[in-house]
This record gives structure tokens, C-alpha cells and sequence, in this order.
């Protein structure tokens, strides 16, 4: 996949991860929308960056998702990649909490289903281009679940839709389908699990782009590739590894 001249949207992308994808991408001379829920921090991002459009929407919210398609299809009319990074995470006990049901809600939706209608309303226009890619941004609990139950289920769901739709599409277009599976990070997204732990997410954002850029399409970062292989190995011993203590 070219990793210039294209017209890219990064959802969430005003913080962590995806502000650090965005920054990337737009001095590798590519043409960068990202969108954000919050105003505010949208604008700090884009004080950061350079040739870089924000929209402010919320893709958990289907008004936002649609107002969001229309308008990249009527004002970059080129888009032909687009990167699903906005994320939900909740801490709690799913042994003994309120709310439960709710909290999961809200993930799934946000991590999951959220992700697969942006991508249904944008797959028209993928399709138009002679180079177009979704990347789907998972986790390294999408194989081994950690520290956030529902979280975790999210992602694996998100792991699982991620390989069908790179099934698919692979027989009925160009169209090219990646995952990016992060470790811990350090960000404020993480903070609740001690994200200060983590890995930069600039590392994140570099392996990335030289992943896409080799047509690596599951792009395991860090410590995620050797739980990945941990997990190939003992599934047992990565439930371990990814739950210490238990």
C-alpha cells in the first residue's frame, strides 16, 4: 500500500494513537482528516498538525456516522483509506459490579458495531479508488483477554469481523483490509491500566506505517507479537502471562 498521496480519515484522532498516525501521514505528504468527539481537544490536535482537517463527530452515533459519510463524500471525493481508531474502554468487575450490561453497551458499540457501519457508508467510495485500505485498530487482548473484560470481548469481535471482511473483499475488490493490534500503550486512553507502562504511542504509529506500507495486513506491535505467539504455543500460559496473579 502507498503510504503518500492519499486522502486518509482517522477516526479518534485527536489523541494517542491516532494523533500520532496523523502526524505521520500528513508529513509523508498525505491529505489527513481526523475526527473527535470533543471540540476542544480536537483543536489542540490540529495546533499540533499540518494540512489536517478535523471534524468533530462521534462515530458511535449513527446521525454523527452518517453526517460523517456525506460529508467526506462530497468534499474528498478521494478518500481511499480509512483508519477505524476510535475506542471505549471501561474499567471494572465484571464479577461484581452495577451496570455491567451498560458498560459492555457501550464498548461494543463503540469498538464493534460502530466500526462496521463507518465502514458499510464508506465502502462505496473505497471501492471508486485504484488503491484503497480500512485498518482496523484492535489490540493485543483481541487474542488473549486482560485487565478489561468487555473491552477485551470487543476487540475480539472487532479481530474476528476484521479477517471476514479481508476474506471478502479480497474477492470483489481492491480493497485491502489491515489490523493493528497495540500492546499497552502510553496514553491518557490507558491511563486507568497504567498505560504509563506501555510503549509510545509514536512507536505505535511508526510500525504502523511501515507495515501498510509492506502489505503486512496483522500488524502486531511490541509485546503483542510475542503473546501472539505465546498464545499459538499455550493458550493457557498467555491467559496467564496477560493476567498475572491468577
Amino acid at each position: 500500500m502507498k503510504t503518500t498521496n492519499n486522502t486518509v480519515l482517522i477516526s479518534g484522532g485527536s489523541a494517542g494513537i491516532g494523533l500520532e498516525i496523523a502526524r505521520i501521514l500528513s508529513a509523508y505528504g498525505n491529505k489527513v482528516i481526523i475526527t473527535g468527539r470533543d471540540r476542544s481537544r480536537l483543536d489542540r490536535a490540529l495546533s499540533q498538525l499540518e494540512n489536517v482537517t478535523g471534524i468533530v463527530s462521534d462515530v458511535s452515533k449513527k446521525a454523527d456516522a452518517e453526517t460523517l459519510a456525506a460529508t467526506l463524500k462530497r468534499d474528498f471525493p478521494g478518500l481511499n483509506i480509512v483508519i477505524n481508531n476510535a475506542g471505549r474502554a471501561l474499567l471494572y468487575d465484571i464479577a461484581d459490579s452495577d451496570g455491567a450490561f451498560e458498560k459492555a453497551e457501550d464498548e461494543m458499540l463503540t469498538n464493534y458495531l460502530a466500526v462496521i457501519r463507518l465502514n458499510e457508508m464508506l465502502l462505496p467510495l473505497l471501492k471508486q479508488q485504484a488503491d484503497a485500505a480500512i485498518v482496523n485498530v484492535s489490540s493485543v487482548v483481541a487474542f488473549v483477554p486482560g485487565g478489561l473484560p468487555t473491552y477485551s470481548a470487543s476487540k475480539a469481535a472487532l479481530h474476528s469481523y476484521t479477517q471476514s471482511l479481508r476474506i471478502a473483499l479480497g474477492r470483489s475488490s481492491r480493497v485491502k483490509v489491515f489490523e493493528l493490534m497495540p500492546p499497552l500503550v502510553d496514553t491518557e486512553f490507558s491511563a486507568v491500566i497504567n498505560g504509563r507502562n506501555g510503549i509510545p504511542p509514536q512507536k505505535v504509529a511508526e510500525d504502523f506505517v511501515a507495515a501498510l506500507e509492506k502489505d503486512d495486513f496483522e500488524i502486531r506491535v511490541g509485546k503483542t507479537q510475542a503473546i501472539y505467539e505465546l498464545y499459538l504455543k499455550s493458550p493457557a500460559e498467555a491467559l496467564r502471562a496477560m493476567n498475572p496473579g491468577t
